[in-house]
């Protein structure tokens, strides 16, 4: 059983003191109360009771007492020693000569203090660890962890290193093998059977069935979708979807799943009967629902850009075709009718005010004076071309493009009854005329006559009408029931996207209703709920507070508003800003930065990878899918060649070498086992929190703002999780990387969403699913993550939601009281906030933010529920009416306080930093991402965000070094010029060409700063 999963460094730090405590530490470990005073004086030599001072304290910080207590580093003592009055700390050396003197104390603290033996309380560890191993799957070192976090809890003495991991290893090995043997007995002998199936490779093929069935559809067509509908057909037919998983931790079988995805079929061959089927059945379960997501991934984007945006495109062209013979009859027409108007009006001299009779007096006198200027027969070629070139009158724009859609029926045939075989469609009330509809196509399709009767004609809106009841080719009595087809289609798109339509058998389109908190498990989580957001039960008192709070703010910035010089009213009473003035850089600033980017160390990526992995231990949360322990020697060299592989975007072939971890072989085989999105945040984390400790992020930032913004990449292969955006993409498709930075420049996480759609549908789940640091409490965005259901939300969860608002004047500004005078704001607060709506719905509001805060339902699925067609749903309005407060509070705060603008702009700069230094890193292939899976995407952007945090956390920490430096030697070191100093420089690192993986000996912990007048030829 291998618990050898500690390095040697990781062990030595184990109860022990392996770096100074900070200075927080030592207040909160080391801090001696009235109780502790009275039992350290009762020692009478100062030696005595410093040592003992020492094992009370040390006890309380690493959870065991110290083998020799005058090992103790000497900042704890002269903490310690100031708190007693003794003078002179190194009195403790003398501290445990007489034999038993350090070993009685220790045992007047244990038994004083509370503290256990291990022995004691063995069983109850182990049932603690099996809890944990069984629900979250954590791997090892986080158990290690974790135990010897609940034992200091605990006040239990920390056992030896290897026993801790001994236990912890077994514990884990059976957790997890009680997982598969529990997932096993769940499977008959037939299923057995299908799943064994599953890993052969049928005659003639070169891929397993396995392999065929996990791969998902790339290509957006007609045929396409035929095919992943009846990959999800051909998953579901195995019948693992009908066996009852419930009772297994959701994590633990998505860790499962994700092996049986990305591992190598002959590696799943190898395992034991127990471990391989229940692999493969976490898989199709996970696959069942999964096939189901993709196709209608396909189906969407399908709809919105091969049917919908190629039918307007395609009207579109047509008409810019017609547009010169429009242009030709038209202008035929009106010198025709000029002709009649002039000549059959009666005549009005200007001067004289005298009437005379029109010009002609008869038809046929009319007509000659027309045929003068245009020919009868060219006027009524011109009104033929008219009537075949434009639509008729009681038509709709969307007409033209809806006509030419109907040709397309050849794209949609193949798929469109498979999908409602395929697909569990459900609907709410307001969907279920439209799923009707589409359930009852097949029975029209290919039919000759179709009659009014057997179509829903209220689903007829605008020209859709005229197409399906009158068109031209129609027999009497009869409909164009493909017309029909895509009219139920593009509803159905629509609906799918407001989650009135839905799939029971679908994770990401299945309907979040559902998964919202509801009846007994709302009213368990209800308090919790209320407690950490600080909500109210009843919304009277606190909309009350909230309503005096914003009447209060507008009177007290209105009558700064005449002293107020960055802000002004146009003749409409709307809000101006003025232009933020750039804050000087004074030459205190400019020398500070020249000498601290010129004592950087010029290095290669790899090293800064490898540096940072021997500060922070981040490599080790690169664990095997397989669930077993790493038995590859520099896995570390590997880790870090791979990360600037995909970091980069260059691929294998630049990190290559001669070395055994940078081969071939080995980089594919730890980069498919090894490295994927979990490892990569769990990583991170270790970085989020060692840019935090550094004295140089601090003075940045305590880490408690954030901002949320998209980076954009072009993928110019074929994939369904890239949408077209011309403006970002050109003619190709794109993903945009939403991202998350704190004001310490650390990357907190983000996410991998198709084309370019409104941030502020996914923010709230950028901000709930980070990867580490404190949770932010203000959040900066730009316009594009902006709405009132977006604010309620995020003032809701507790966020102060900061956006950048542009084009302010046309962001209404909103009033509770009507009949209030706020002065300049009179008519700019022309909106007003129904606060008997946000009370009528509080319940229900505060059922949607628990929901989101507890991780039951997605914030982007909540958000989409709560609007219809561009408009909110009674609740969404409610929750859009508290939002407007907090945006009203927010410009008003815009408008009187110009260091909180520019606060929001410097950290929207500081986004704008790392996303210009991500394009440098990321620079292979001309930038682009060619990934056509969206699991792809996520794992080489997981890769260049731990990339970007590391380098980041590799320069502030030598900055942090060269202002100390810089302090020490008495140059003209400002705090507010150290505050202004960016972490984002990369000069004085090589990510182009062959890179040095070699990490030089580092005696101080960090390598030599270079001179302060240094240039780069140096």
């Amino acid at each position: 059983m291998a618990v050898e999963f500690l390095t040697d460094e990781q062990a030595a730090r184990y109860g022990a003191f392996h770096e100074v405590p900070s200075r927080a530490e030592l207040e909160r470990y080391f801090f001696l109360d009235d109780a502790d005073r009275e039992a350290v004086q009762a020692k009478r030599r100062s030696h005595n009771r410093l040592g003992y001072a020492v094992q009370l304290t040390s006890v309380r910080f690493l959870g065991r007492f110290m083998p020799d207590p005058r090992q103790v580093p000497a900042e704890v003592a002269e903490y310690l020693a100031g708190q007693l009055e003794i003078e002179d700390a190194s009195c403790l050396k003398l501290y445990g000569e007489r034999d038993g003197t350090a070993r009685t104390h220790a045992g007047e603290i244990q038994e004083a203090g509370g503290w256990r033996d291990f022995a004691e309380i063995r069983e109850e560890l182990a049932g603690w660890l099996d809890a944990r191993a069984w629900t979250t799957g954590d791997g090892p070192k986080a158990l290690f962890d974790a135990a010897a976090g609940w034992l200091r809890e605990g006040r239990v003495l920390l056992l030896g290193v290897s026993r801790l991991a001994r236990l912890v290893g077994s514990v884990r090995e059976a957790a997890n093998q009680r997982l598969w043997d529990t997932l096993y007995g769940m499977l008959g002998v037939g299923q057995r059977a299908v799943l064994d199936s599953l890993l052969t490779v049928p005659s003639g093929e070169r891929v397993s069935e396995l392999d065929r069935l996990r791969r998902g559809p790339v290509r957006v067509s007609g045929p396409q979708m035929k095919r992943a509908l009846e990959r999800a057909a051909e998953i579901a037919a195995l019948g693992m979807g009908a066996v009852d998983v419930s009772g297994i931790p959701p994590r633990r079988l998505a860790e499962l799943s994700r092996y049986g995805v990305d591992g190598k079929a002959s590696l799943l061959r190898r395992h034991s009967d127990a471990r391989r089927l229940a692999t493969l059945l976490a898989t199709t379960v996970y696959l069942t629902s999964r096939a189901v997501d993709d196709a209608l991934d396909l189906l969407e984007v399908l709809i919105a850009t091969k049917l919908l945006a190629r039918a307007e495109r395609e009207s579109a062209k047509e008409k810019l075709k017609t547009l010169p013979r429009v242009e030709r009859a038209s202008a035929k027409l009106a010198t025709a009718f000029q002709v009649v108007f002039d000549t059959t009006s009666e005549q009005v001299d200007t001067d004289t005010g005298e009437i005379a009779p029109p010009k002609v007096e008869s038809l046929e006198a009319m007509w000659a004076a027309i045929e003068q200027v245009v020919p009868r027969h060219e006027l009524a070629a011109a009104i033929a071309a008219l009537f075949e070139l434009t639509p008729p009158l009681d038509s709709d724009a969307d007409e033209a493009w809806r006509a030419m859609l109907v040709n397309r029926f050849g794209t949609v045939r193949p798929f469109l009854k498979l999908l409602i075989t395929v697909v569990d469609f459900d609907a709410t009330p307001e969907g279920e005329p439209v799923l009707s509809a589409l359930l009852s196509l097949p029975e029209l399709m290919g039919r000759k006559k179709v009659g009014p009767a057997e179509i829903d004609t209220g689903l007829l809106t605008g020209s859709w009408r005229r197409l399906v009841l009158s068109a031209p080719h129609l027999e009497p009595g009869t409909v164009d029931w493909k017309a029909y087809t895509f009219c139920v289609l593009e509803q159905l798109h629509r609906m799918l996207r407001s989650k009135q339509v839905f799939a029971r058998n679908s994770s990401k389109w299945g309907d979040p209703r559902a998964k919202l908190l509801a009846g007994e498990a709302w009213q368990q989580a209800r308090p919790t709920v209320l407690a950490s957001l600080n909500l109210p039960g009843e919304a009277g008192a606190h909309l009350a507070a909230r309503a005096a709070l914003l009447d209060g703010t507008y009177r007290e910035v209105a009558a700064r508003v005449p002293d107020n010089a960055q802000i002004v009213f146009d003749d409409d009473g709307r809000l101006h800003f003025a232009a933020l003035e750039p804050e000087p850089e004074p030459a205190s600033l400019l020398d500070l930065r020249a000498a601290v980017n010129a004592m950087l160390p010029r290095v290669d990526l790899p090293e800064v990878l490898l540096e940072v992995m021997s500060w922070t231990g981040a490599d080790q949360a690169f664990t095997s899918v397989t669930g077993g322990e790493a038995r590859l020697k520099d896995l570390h060299v590997t880790i870090a060649g791979l990360l600037v592989a995909h970091g980069c975007n260059v691929g294998y072939t630049p990190v290559m070498g001669g070395a055994d971890a940078l081969k071939y072989g080995r980089l594919s085989h730890v980069d498919q086992t090894y490295l994927r999105l979990a490892t990569y945040r769990a990583a991170n984390a270790a970085l989020i929190e060692h840019q935090a400790s550094i004295p140089l992020a601090q003075a940045w930032g305590g880490g408690l703002v954030a901002s949320v913004d998209g980076m954009r990449f072009v993928v110019p292969v074929p994939s369904v999780y890239a949408r077209p955006n011309p403006k970002y993409f050109g003619r190709r498709g794109g993903a945009t990387w939403l991202n998350m930075i704190n004001d310490q420049a650390a990357g907190l996480g983000g996410r991998v969403v198709a084309g370019t759609p409104r941030d502020s549908l996914y923010v709230l789940d950028v901000l709930y699913d980070r990867d580490g640091g404190k949770r932010p409490e203000m959040i900066v965005t730009d316009t594009a993550s902006y709405s009132d259901i977006v604010f309620g939300l995020l003032t809701l969860a507790g966020f102060a939601y900061a956006p950048q608002l542009a084009d302010l004047p046309d962001q209404k500004m909103w009033r509770i009281d009507r009949t209030a005078d706020y002065g300049a704001f009179q008519d700019a607060a022309r909106g007003r906030v129904d606060l008997a709506r946000i009370e009528r719905h509080w319940e229900d509001i505060l059922r949607i933010i628990g929901s989101i805060h507890t991780g039951t339902v997605r914030a982007y699925d909540v958000i989409r529920m709560l609007s219809r067609e561009g408009r909110p749903t009674p609740l969404g309005e409610a929750i859009a009416h508290y939002g407007r407060i907090a945006k009203t509070l927010h410009i008003l705060r815009l408008a009187d306080e110009p260091g909180y603008r520019r606060q929001i702009k410097v950290q929207a700069n500081l986004q704008e930093g790392r996303h210009a230094l991500a394009r440098k890193i990321f620079h292979g292939r001309a930038g682009q991402l060619y990934q056509r899976y969206q699991d792809g995407m996520e794992d080489q952007i997981g890769a260049l965000g731990l990339v970007l945090n590391a380098l980041v956390l590799f320069t502030t920490r030598y900055m942090d070094a060269a202002v100390t430096r810089l302090r020490a030697d008495g140059f003209d070191v400002r705090d507010e010029d150290v505050a202004r100093l960016s972490p984002f420089v990369r000069h004085h690192v090589n990510v182009l060409g062959r890179y040095s993986f070699q990490l030089p000996d580092l005696p101080g912990g960090l390598r030599p700063l270079r001179d302060k007048h240094a240039t780069d030829d140096e």
